[in-house]
C-alpha cells in the first residue's frame, strides 16, 4: 500500500512513500535495493575485511569501483546487497585472487565468474607448452613452475639435477618446495646459509598469507618452522638480494631467484600458477651449472 505524498513519520523514523512507476533507483547499476536495516551477511563482512586488508579507505574503494563512499557504507553495514557485477568490480579493486572472488560470489548465490580448469585439460595446452617452453629455455639453469601453495606443477632438468639426492618421499608427487628446500632430508643439510635462505622462504610465505589467508599455507607454515633454526640474520642480509648457497659435489652454488606470473589471468588455475628461476649469482656458479648439465646429458 503506497502513502500519501510525503510518506509517513513514526517517532523518530520515516516510512518512505513508494516509487512512482518509472522512478530512478537509488542504488548504482548492479544492485539490489536495500536490505533490513542492522543486517550483515557474510558478504559485507567479507568484503569490508578484504577492503581492511588492503589498506585501503572507503573513499579509495569507492574511486576505483566507480561508485560513491555512501555505497560502500551501505554494502559493509549491510543495508545495501551488492549485485554479482558490484561484487567482481569491488574485488577487481581490492585485487582479490580469483579463488576468494569466486567464493564472494558463491556467498551472494551467484555462480562463480572464473572457472578453474584442471592442469592437464586440453584447454590449457598452449599454457602448458608456453610454460616448458620457458622452462627449458633455462637450462643449464634450474627453473620450477609451482601453484598457490608451493606444489611443484613442473620442473626443468637442471632442477631435478640439484634435487637428485634428496629423500625418496620428498620427490614423490605431490612435490612441496619449501618443504623440498626445508626439511632435514631434502636440500636443507646442504645449503650453507640455511638460516638466512630459511628466514627468507618463511617471511615470503608469510607475506602471501597475511596477503590472502589460507588454512593450508598456515600449516605448511608452522610445520617448516619446526624444521628450521632460530632465524639468525647476519649484516650480509641488507645486500640487494638473498642467495642460496647451495653444496653440491661438483661445488658451492650462489643462487638468486626470480618470479614469474601470467599478468591477465582469467582462469583461477593459471593465475595461481608461479614460475621460480634460480640465476647464477657469480660467474663460477654459471660455469659450474653449464659444467653439472653437461654431464647429466651426456
Amino acid at each position: 500500500m503506497c502513502l500519501p505524498s510525503g510518506g509517513l513519520h513514526l517517532g523518530s523514523h520515516r516510512v518512505a512513500k513508494c516509487p512512482t512507476s518509472g522512478a530512478a533507483r537509488q542504488f548504482p547499476t548492479g544492485n539490489s535495493e536495500p536490505r533490513r536495516i542492522g543486517y550483515t551477511g557474510p558478504v559485507s563482512d567479507d568484503l569490508r575485511t578484504w577492503r581492511l586488508r588492503r589498506k585501503v579507505s572507503q573513499i579509495d574503494l569507492a574511486l576505483r569501483a566507480g561508485t560513491t563512499q555512501r555505497h560502500i557504507s551501505f554494502i559493509e553495514s549491510g543495508r545495501s546487497s551488492p549485485g554479482r557485477a558490484m561484487i567482481i568490480r569491488l574485488a577487481e579493486s581490492l585485487d582479490v585472487p580469483l579463488r576468494e572472488r569466486n567464493a564472494l560470489l558463491l556467498a551472494s548465490g551467484y555462480a562463480p565468474a572464473y572457472p578453474e580448469t584442471p592442469w592437464d585439460d586440453t584447454l590449457l595446452t598452449p599454457i602448458r607448452a608456453a610454460v616448458e617452453q620457458v622452462l627449458q629455455a633455462h637450462n643449464p639453469y634450474p627453473a620450477i613452475v609451482v601453484d598457490r601453495h608451493g606444489t611443484l606443477v613442473s620442473a626443468n632438468t637442471a632442477f631435478h639435477t640439484l634435487t637428485a639426492d634428496v629423500s625418496p618421499t620428498l620427490v614423490t608427487p605431490p612435490v612441496n618446495i619449501p618443504r623440498l628446500l626445508l626439511h632435514p632430508t631434502g636440500l636443507a643439510p646442504h645449503i650453507t646459509n640455511l638460516d638466512e635462505w630459511a628466514h627468507h622462504v618463511l617471511d615470503a610465505l608469510r607475506t602471501q598469507a597475511a596477503r590472502t589467508p589460507d588454512p593450508a599455507l598456515d600449516a605448511l607454515i608452522a610445520e617448516l618452522t619446526t624444521y628450521t633454526p632460530t632465524p639468525h640474520v647476519p649484516p650480509t642480509h641488507l645486500g640487494f638480494a638473498t642467495p642460496l648457497c647451495l653444496r653440491t659435489p661438483a661445488g658451492e652454488l650462489h643462487l638468486l631467484t626470480t618470479l614469474t606470473h601470467f599478468a591477465t589471468p582469467h582462469d583461477v588455475t593459471v593465475a595461481e600458477l608461479r614460475l621460480e628461476a634460480f640465476l647464477p649469482a657469480d660467474a663460477p656458479t654459471a660455469t659450474l651449472l653449464t659444467t653439472m648439465a653437461t654431464r647429466s646429458n651426456p
